[in-house]
């Protein structure tokens, strides 16, 4: 069988190399340019449906939120082509806070409480002390402001309307602020059933002990110690089960994978916002930790056949540490020559994110860089075998954060 992946991320690179090794999949197709992709595997060109069916190609699984926004899973589907991801209309749950926000309202999912507001003078009016302010559309994980004070909050509610984040701040959501540990977990759906994939926890914030501005992601452990098989299955009755019924109820099926990232309340797991596709970067230790072959369980969804019982995981922990440019999340130089960048093991990967090559030299092509992958019987082994690998890879300004794992966001 064919596989393209859509995407040329950090997130990609662990799907092509975990799709890479599976006996059904014969060649890997990609969209774009990753100096971690395998030489052999075919760029697509032009259109990807049209590509897709002009070449056989027996699943498609996009990675990036923009592509299933704009319809490219109803495209491949109506050309008969199997894909893992949602609908543009089931896409909504996370190209459009207020519509999560009011389907979880629908159909009591636990959330915090929210308002939306499509002007400034009204965002201002709903702020009253600590929130969250959200641009509504994609803003490629930096939509977010977390404000410790109400001055914050109208300085966030500022900033959104002021074309920062173009269309994606048309509207403001502000939110209820919880409290409690955040925990992602992504399950595989295909349109009725729900199959979780083991818990994830990210850091967003840039800097060490979660200070600083929202990022993409600043590392991922998987899984967290405090994640149990019993919390995992509340989610799935609370959150994802109810959350698959809704979208088929409301004629938005959801085939594809979808991520609930949650804060850990003292009443319970509420949900902090959907994402349609796996995160990034807590894909890169999610594939790291597979101890089987995910291409038929990816398959299964796309076809709306997934089979009973649970995916079987590897023992140990997964910890990845994000290196990224001097000035991240902020402007950044690119071109910036990388060195010392190990080679994969069983224990240690190396995901390129933002990164290229140049004459034969891996050099910095945005603000994450790499995605530097280790695993361990425990999670003090997966950090130490990360941040090894971290302390030896070379570029002028690099940063990281050195408590990846070891704080609760």
């Amino acid at each position: 069988m064919k596989v393209m992946v859509i995407g040329g991320g950090g997130r990609e690179h662990a799907l092509v190399w975990r799709i890479g090794q599976s006996p059904m999949v014969d060649s890997v197709a990609v969209t774009d340019d990753n100096p971690g992709f395998p030489s052999e595997a075919a760029t697509v060109t032009g259109d990807p449906v049209a590509w897709a069916t002009a070449n056989g190609v027996g699943l498609v699984v996009v990675g990036p939120e923009a592509p299933l926004a704009d319809g490219v899973a109803d495209r491949l589907r109506a050309a008969g082509v199997p894909v893992l991801g949602p609908s543009a209309s089931a896409a909504q749950l996370e190209s459009s806070k207020a519509f999560a926000k009011a389907f979880m309202d629908r159909h009591q999912i636990p959330t915090a409480a929210w308002s939306v507001h499509s002007d400034r003078d009204s965002a201002r009016a709903a702020i009253s002390g600590p929130c969250v302010v959200k641009a509504d559309g994609l803003a490629a994980g930096k939509g977010v402001i977390v404000a410790d004070t109400a001055e914050e909050a109208l300085a966030a509610v500022d900033e959104v309307f002021s074309g920062r984040f173009g269309a994606a701040g048309a509207r403001v959501v502000v939110e209820e602020r919880l409290t409690g540990p955040e925990l992602s977990v992504i399950a595989l759906c295909d349109g009725e059933r729900v199959v979780p994939l083991m818990p994830c926890r990210d850091h967003k914030r840039r800097f060490d002990n979660d200070a600083g501005p929202n990022t993409g992601g600043m590392g991922a452990v998987c899984p967290p110690a405090d994640a149990s098989a019993a919390l995992v299955e509340q989610v799935v009755a609370d959150v994802l089960a109810p959350t698959v019924a809704g979208m088929a109820a409301e004629g938005s099926p959801f085939r594809g994978v979808l991520y609930a990232g949650l804060m850990l309340t003292p009443d319970g797991p509420k949900v902090l916002e959907f994402n349609v596709r796996f995160g990034d970067p807590e894909c890169q230790p999610l594939m790291m930790m597979a101890d089987e072959d995910l291409v038929p369980w990816f398959l299964a969804a796309a076809e709306g056949r997934l089979p009973g019982g649970r995916i079987r995981w590897r023992p140990g922990v997964a910890c990845c540490v994000v290196m990224v440019s001097g000035g991240y999340p902020g402007a950044y130089p690119k071109g910036v020559a990388i060195t010392g960048v190990p080679d994969p093991s069983d224990d240690l990967v190396v995901f390129t994110a933002g990164a290229r090559e140049r004459d034969g030299q891996l050099v910095t092509s945005g603000g994450r860089v790499l995605g530097v992958t280790g695993w361990g019987a425990d999670f003090p082994a997966a950090r130490d075998r990360a941040y090894a690998a971290v302390s030896a890879i070379q570029f002028e300004g690099a940063g990281w954060r050195s408590d990846i794992g070891s704080t609760t966001p």
